[in-house]
């Protein structure tokens, strides 16, 4: 066999890649152009995929949120009685509320210094206490007189502090002398909305509720709701205090149109009759309350004494700590030690209140006040930052048990058709109790009275106070000209036992 052999072709050496390394020169590489389409879209996927996550766990936990309230407004029956929609009413009132006094303190009271925050503060208080003071006094009359328009007033309080809170909004920002003005609409507004809710709560009590669970269920939906709306209030007045004013109004109008919404039965004034709040041996118009409601409103009045005292002594005292304090921190921090301890106080007193059981409300009410006391007596010989903490916490709770066995009394002792009178007449007198305390705060305060004589003083008064509600509960039982008949049976024996 013969092989036969091609011929010898040539290299073809420009297909060669390591002669193609040889011959080609260095040349830098090229910087990365931009992304392509398609890393474009998975970075725009990713960023979506991440909001929408966001938006999820947002929407679920406002869901799971909503739903937990919802859950807690409507339980007991709550939401058949319609009692439930005077929660919501009420939440959005205390938010109100907490966004104003945010605003009003940054603008009186932390902004300026020392010196012009006290004329500012005295300035604002006497302005608004003084006439408060006699215009407090016509609310329960007036809603004597006008029973069927409950609804309508209450939603009048606060379609009127919305209007003030928008002028404020305004007179913040200009320095307006209406900023006073407005200030003291606010103010009675307030005061009146307790008042006139006070006056409904009887008529929306589900079948289960006494007054003393219906007053704790509303005492711990207003305290859940200045507790959300406080942070945004505290942002909100970041941007300006104006901005919060506005707020509050929103909440404030939120508020009238459920006011409006409220259950036709909120009007309702059938068998009702006028109260007096005095037992009289003669011949009286309406019916007499018994003494151990009359003790329970003097007691309830000395809490609230006290109450209004702090509040506003202890505001200025607290500005800049004396060194008696012991407290070398930020006096912001402190204040707001004493006044969260004061609002934790008040939160324990409603869950004690609505938790315990007693057959003898009438002798704890006048307990808190002896141990308010007693707490106060203690702390004007040995003032530190901790005992004024632990002051504000004792006033917190006394004065929550208190209301709440003041409750008690007046289901158990009070009928049915005379119980809205009492509730709101009461309920401007404990008003008035926290004007008067708040009153000789600024007289001892524009005194230069240090803490320690300040509390003297007020426990001094205290005292007095507690001596004569003592003496008075020892008295006999008088006699009435017009026997007052008992309360119905079914639905209020609880009220014996809980307080």
């Amino acid at each position: 066999m013969v092989s036969v052999e091609e011929p010898d072709r040539p290299y073809d050496y420009a297909s060669d890649p390591a002669f193609q390394r040889e011959q080609s020169p260095s040349e830098p590489s090229a910087p990365p152009g931009p992304p392509g389409p398609s890393r474009l879209a998975r970075t725009a996927h990713g960023v979506g995929r991440f909001s929408r996550g966001t938006a999820h766990a947002v929407a679920k936990g406002s869901t799971v949120a909503f739903t937990g309230a919802r859950r807690f407004t409507h339980s007991g029956g709550a939401g058949e009685s319609g009692f439930s929609r005077l929660l919501e009413l009420h939440a959005f009132n205390t938010a109100g509320d907490a966004a104003v006094a945010i605003s009003l303190a940054g603008t009186l009271f932390f902004t300026v210094p020392t010196g012009e925050a006290t004329g500012q503060v005295a300035l604002f208080l006497v302005l608004t206490m003084l006439p408060f003071a006699v215009v407090a006094p016509l609310i329960g009359p007036f809603l004597d007189r006008f029973r069927r328009g409950r609804r309508w007033a209450i939603g009048a309080t606060l379609a009127i502090r919305a209007f003030c809170c928008w002028v404020l909004a305004g007179a913040v920002a200009d320095a307006s002398p209406a900023f006073y003005f407005a200030a003291l609409g606010c103010l009675v507004s307030s005061k009146a909305y307790g008042v006139t809710r006070a006056s409904a709560v009887p008529r929306l009590l589900p079948e289960t509720f006494t007054l003393v669970k219906a007053n704790s269920r509303i005492s711990l939906t207003g305290t859940g709701a200045a507790a959300i709306s406080a942070p945004l209030a505290v942002g909100a007045a970041t941007i300006g205090a104006d901005w919060a004013l506005r707020y509050a109004a929103v909440l404030f109008a939120i508020g009238t149109v459920l006011a409006i919404l409220l259950p036709a039965k909120v009007d309702s004034s059938e068998g009702e009759e006028p109260v007096d709040l005095t037992p009289q041996r003669g011949p009286q118009k309406g019916l007499a309350v018994s003494r151990a409601v009359v003790n329970a409103l003097r007691s309830n009045s000395g809490l609230r004494l006290l109450s209004g005292f702090l509040t506003i002594f202890m505001a200025f005292t607290l500005r800049e700590p004396p060194a008696s304090l012991g407290w070398d921190g930020n006096a912001t921090i402190l204040l707001g030690l004493v006044v969260g301890g004061a609002g934790a106080g008040n939160t324990i007193g409603t869950l004690i209140g609505s938790a315990a059981s007693t057959r003898r409300p009438e002798q704890v009410v006048i307990g808190v006040l002896v141990l308010d006391v007693v707490v106060l007596a203690t702390v004007s010989v040995f003032f530190t930052w901790w005992t004024a903490v632990i002051l504000g916490l004792t006033v917190g709770i006394c004065q929550s048990l208190g209301k709440l066995s003041l409750d008690a009394l007046i289901q158990r002792d009070v009928p049915e058709r005379v119980r809205t009178s009492m509730f709101a007449r009461s309920e401007t007198l404990l008003q008035l109790g926290w004007v008067t305390g708040g009153l000789i705060g600024i007289g001892l305060f524009t005194l230069d009275a240090t803490p320690q004589i300040g509390s003297l003083v007020i426990g001094g008064l205290l005292i007095v106070w507690l001596a004569f509600v003592v003496s008075r509960a020892r008295r006999p039982e008088p006699a009435p000209a017009h026997p007052t008949p008992p309360a119905p049976p079914s639905g209020d024996s609880e009220s014996t036992r809980r307080f």
